[in-house]
């Protein structure tokens, strides 16, 4: 199922952290890692990459693999260079007051099978 980031933001009640002019683009699944070189093997274009990391390295990542956006959960806080590198590259950083574990069983729910 496709769904836009905004309406995820909506239904999560996730916070923009970065990237809010780009909330209109379209989630195709979803994945969850925190290991870079795992990410950039596996993770879908336009997926919603759900990880604790919060360096400048995730927006590298992201933008290499066009993901749809990068969610960041139990309210961790990302650095300042990280936020400002993301919205150079167009990348939204979302932020989730749940643990990983409730936010991908909620992800999974909404966005049906993915990754």
């Amino acid at each position: 199922m496709l769904m836009k980031v905004k309406v995820l933001c909506e239904k999560l009640g996730l916070s923009v952290i970065a990237g809010n002019e780009y909330l209109n683009r379209e989630i195709k699944s979803g994945y969850c890692c925190d290991l870079l070189s795992l990410v950039m093997s596996k993770a879908d274009k336009g997926c919603c990459w759900v990880t604790v990391q919060t360096h400048p390295n995730i927006v590298a990542v992201a933008s290499l693999l066009e993901v749809g956006c990068i969610i960041i959960p139990e309210a961790i806080q990302v650095e300042d260079n990280t936020r400002k590198k993301a919205e150079q590259e167009g990348i939204p950083i979302l932020s989730s007051d749940m643990n990983g574990f409730e936010l991908c069983g909620r992800l999974y729910s909404l966005l049906g099978e993915g990754r």
